[in-house]
């Protein structure tokens, strides 16, 4: 059995980050790449990711997107989201909060399909 990741509520993303100035922003994309990568052993691993979120987080922003995607392809799912979606950035204020919740939807579906369950 693969291991699967957690199903989060992209709202609840949004405002951890926003509490924490930040810090739970990086420890979700640390555990997007750590559960994308121990899903299938593809990928990049959470502390890699981890380290390019923090010094150069616009790649991430793309990588992130592109990670789910890919590992959706490979467990016989749409794609739903890929790099591109890292230009969400682009729109003031709103568009970072459109990302997160397109990305976390993408991996919940991800996680539903192997059958994890809501907390």
């Amino acid at each position: 059995m693969r291991p699967v990741g957690k199903i989060r509520n992209p709202i609840v993303v949004i405002l951890l980050t926003i509490v924490t100035l930040g810090i739970y922003g990086l420890y979700w994309h640390y555990e997007m790449f750590k559960e994308t990568n121990e899903f299938d052993n593809e990928g990049i691993s959470g502390i890699v990711g981890l380290l390019i979120s923090f010094f150069c987080s616009i790649v991430a922003i793309f990588l992130i997107p592109w990670q789910i995607g890919e590992t959706r392809k490979r467990a016989g799912m749409p794609e739903r989201v890929n790099a591109i979606y890292g230009l969400w950035i682009l729109l003031p204020i709103v568009g970072i909060f459109i990302w997160i919740v397109q990305v976390q939807n993408a991996a919940n579906e991800l996680w539903e399909a192997q059958g994890a369950v809501a907390a």
